[in-house]
């Protein structure tokens, strides 16, 4: 079993709740407690707190359990102190960043502190005022030392989130499975592309990019979306923001695997790389020892080398490519015209589908 850990969110509600408690007894609870949205309870102790100047400042150490998190042992910080006017009033301070593009959980200039800890905050601190009897405002700063820095290793930079970190979560708690929090995270961009934008280009990762920016694809003025493996998910999100034509643009040993109708191109859940090579060179009249050969490749250029010494490259990388735009076509269901471009670091260009020659035609 692996540990669950808990959010930025949690750390930052736990934090004023300390914060809020030190400011209107003057004494610092030893341990601060909560219930998550997901209904389970979070007790730890405090990593720091401080009262002067009627500003009290308390910080709960980050614990992501045994999910690999770039967060993970920071301080977030909470400062506490009254207000005249009524409510609990939340902002960011030093190491959260700030909303600087439309699309995100909060309107541009907003802190980037989500709902939900926006709304665990607030429970927190008027749970503790309702508790001792005050009924003033209350205003919280959270923040997060050397947020700035750590935000620059996160997707933050890319989302329009600039200088720190975002204070994020929906269940209170981070489970060991970072994959969800990927997924959300192209949600984010897709949907931040769908404001601007009835086109789309994605993209797996860096290749991908590198290869548009020498083939001048990123001055189609067309947004780009990394989707790292999730394909599958990316095309699905594609089609509920309502995007009229996507051009997949990736590399041959990531858009191999879609020919055989695989949406997720981690190597965990499948590979058939050279199954897929193999059995294209078949079908285009390549011999036992060449599809042997294949078989036993090492990667996808040492592929095209052996198709390249038959003289059956652009053969198979046809009969591939027509795979690959039957399996995208079926993935869309007819929400959006979709088209893809495949690609070697070695190679170059080795081929686009009619659907993508036309796309990339009515975008020139």
């Amino acid at each position: 079993m692996l540990r669950m850990g808990y959010t930025t969110g949690t750390c930052a509600a736990l934090a004023a709740q300390g914060a809020a408690r030190l400011l209107l007894t003057g004494r610092a609870p030893a341990a601060v407690s909560l219930t998550t949205p997901k209904g389970l309870e979070v007790n730890v102790a405090l990593a720091g707190a401080e009262l002067e100047d009627g500003i009290a400042r308390c910080a709960v150490r980050k614990d992501a359990g045994d999910d690999y998190d770039v967060t993970d042992g920071m301080l977030v910080w909470a400062s506490v102190r009254k207000r005249e006017a009524p409510g609990v009033h939340i902002d960011g301070g030093q190491g959260v960043g700030r909303v600087t593009r439309p699309g995100l959980d909060q309107p541009v200039g907003a802190a980037a502190i989500n709902r939900v800890p926006r709304r665990m905050i607030g429970e927190q601190v008027e749970k503790v005022c309702d508790e001792l009897g005050y009924d003033g405002g209350m205003e919280v700063i959270i923040s997060v030392p050397g947020g700035e820095e750590t935000a620059a290793r996160t997707f933050n930079p890319a989302l329009g989130v600039e200088g720190g970190l975002s204070i994020l979560g929906t269940s209170g708690i981070v489970e060991p499975m970072s994959e969800q929090a990927i997924v959300d995270t192209i949600a984010v961009q897709l949907r931040q592309a769908a404001l601007e934008s009835r086109d789309l280009i994605l993209t797996p990762g860096n290749y991908g990019e590198d290869f548009l920016k020498g083939a001048g694809l990123d001055g189609l003025g067309v947004p780009v979306v990394k989707c790292s493996n999730f394909l599958g998910e990316a095309l699905d999100i594609a089609a509920n923001q309502g995007f009229q034509r996507v051009l997949l643009v990736a590399h041959v040993g990531k858009l191999v695997k879609v020919a055989g109708g695989i949406m997720n191109t981690h190597s965990k859940y499948a590979d058939c790389r050279t199954e897929l090579f193999c059995a294209h060179a078949a079908l285009r009249g390549a011999n036992v020892q060449l599809c042997r050969s294949l078989m036993d490749a090492a990667t996808t250029d040492a592929c095209i080398e052996l198709l390249d010494r038959a003289g059956l490259r652009q053969a198979v990388i046809d009969s591939l490519l027509s795979a690959i735009q039957l399996h995208l076509e079926r993935r869309a269901a007819g929400a959006y015209a979709i088209g893809a471009v495949m690609f070697s670091n070695v190679y170059g260009l080795l081929g686009r589908t009619e659907q993508a020659e036309k796309i990339l035609e009515g975008w020139k």
